[in-house]
């Protein structure tokens, strides 16, 4: 029998905000339906409008340690993504098991204060500051898990497989806690699968080799047969810099799409991370794979990594999901705005992405993130899916005087994060009126 169900002024169903619409929900966290007419046990949520929640589908919760550290001219001469880099390796080196549950906890407090419920966690620090292997292989992992449940989001796990400094480069020592071989890579993974952790849909794994760069393809082969067996998301950092590309071309004779098509590793389960420094073709390559794009505005603007061409993808019929990555601003309704900011900037146009811009947005903050990190139904407001929703107040000054056809423009393009007032994730209330508890 159902148990719980909210009565919010206005609810996003297909596209469009609605009124008199009553969110029921079954003891399993699931929406059994979306009732229109009176429901006596539900809860009146006043002065609310209900979305699906949103799905960060690239995230790494440890760098929300050096958020507002790097913001500064380096000793080089030019400050790039390779200089941030270095100062990254140095912070997660310094960082204890309780640290990364610490830090983890308080980026996905954030999250879920911004009306996500559900994240993609890039992980990669593995092993302890000497190199050497934790008691539990996966300790770290759990304990990132360990945040996320504590919190109350989802989590998928996307154990990173990191093999190399680089395409003939000296190994680097700040980089002792990622490097794995490959069957320990799959050993580990093997052993992640079966903690009880991933009991109850809240958390479960997939597979992150971390870039061409970092996994030569005789170790990414492997691993991307390793998540098709086991029908795991992939995902991975592609194209993200220009050197990356080049290097790739020196090493294989292609560029890292076109390795990963012609070696088959393309598929409707593949996530390219970033995917910035590409062809028509490489774009059209990945439209036929049914793959993703996980853009993160933010993160690349902050980094000067360029401007991902999501106009280009869309008319491919690519989608793109959202990720906060460097966690350098937690706002997933930012990075769906920038993905049409930037490329105004960058054409000197407006409504570069039109039709149905704001649905499109908002589309890749839910749903495609969905699709993308595994959480299968995520991202809607329907029979059958998850009962993952957020609130926000239509008082708020941000959105205030909104009507119920341009409400969701005014979400996407103008929502404060203080806007968010209730979160709900698997049936279960995490956030109320904007408090944690």
């Amino acid at each position: 029998m159902p148990n719980k169900a909210w009565l919010p002024d206005l609810v996003y169903v297909d596209g469009r905000f609605e009124s008199g619409r009553t969110i029921v929900c079954d003891d399993a966290g699931k929406i059994v339906r979306v009732a229109s007419e009176g429901v006596p046990e539900a809860v009146r949520l006043q002065g609310r409008a209900l979305l699906p929640g949103m799905v960060n589908a690239h995230s790494h919760a440890f760098q929300r340690v050096i958020r507002g550290c790097t913001e500064h001219r380096s000793q080089h001469n030019t400050d790039s993504f390779w200089t941030w880099r270095e100062e990254m390796y140095a912070a997660a080196n310094r960082l204890e098991a309780e640290d990364i549950y610490n830090i983890s906890r308080m980026a996905f407090l954030e999250m879920a204060l911004t009306g996500i419920t559900a994240a993609g966690e890039f992980h990669y620090i593995h092993h302890q500051r000497d190199g050497s292997p934790y008691s539990d292989p996966n300790l770290l992992e759990r304990e990132v898990i360990r945040a996320a449940r504590d919190v109350g989001i989802r989590i998928a796990l996307l154990r990173v497989a990191y093999a190399r400094a680089g395409y003939q480069t000296e190994a680097n020592p700040l980089q002792v806690r990622f490097i794995e071989d490959l069957d320990v890579y799959l050993q580990r993974l093997e052993q992640l699968l079966d903690v009880p952790e991933l009991d109850g849909g809240m958390a479960w794994v997939g597979v992150a080799p971390h870039s061409v760069r970092a996994v030569p393809l005789d170790y990414l082969k492997p691993i991307v047969a390793f998540a098709n067996e086991h029908e795991l998301p992939v995902h991975m950092h592609v194209a993200e810099q220009p050197a990356e590309v080049s290097a790739c071309i020196e090493e294989y004779g292609r560029s890292p799409v076109a390795l990963l098509e012609t070696e088959g590793l393309l598929s409707k389960r593949f996530t390219a991370v970033h995917a910035i420094h590409v062809t028509p073709k490489a774009i059209a390559s990945l439209a036929r794979a049914g793959a993703f794009v996980c853009a993160c505005p933010t993160t690349e603007r902050n980094l000067g990594d360029g401007v991902v061409p999501v106009d280009a993808y869309f008319d491919a019929g690519v989608r793109i999901a959202l990720g906060s990555d460097s966690q350098i601003q937690i706002d997933l309704l930012e990075d769906a705005r920038e993905l049409e900011y930037h490329l105004r900037l960058q054409k000197m146009q407006r409504n570069v992405l039109a039709p149905d811009l704001a649905r499109k947005l908002f589309d890749c903050a839910t749903v495609s993130g969905a699709m993308s990190i595994g959480l299968h139904g995520g991202g809607k407001i329907e029979a059958g899916s998850p009962a993952d929703f957020f609130t926000v107040d239509l008082d708020d000054l941000s959105i205030a005087g909104a009507t119920a056809d341009s409400l969701l423009t005014n979400i996407v393009f103008s929502l404060s994060r203080t806007a968010v007032r209730d979160v709900v994730v698997g049936g279960k209330q995490i956030i109320s009126h904007g408090l944690h508890g």
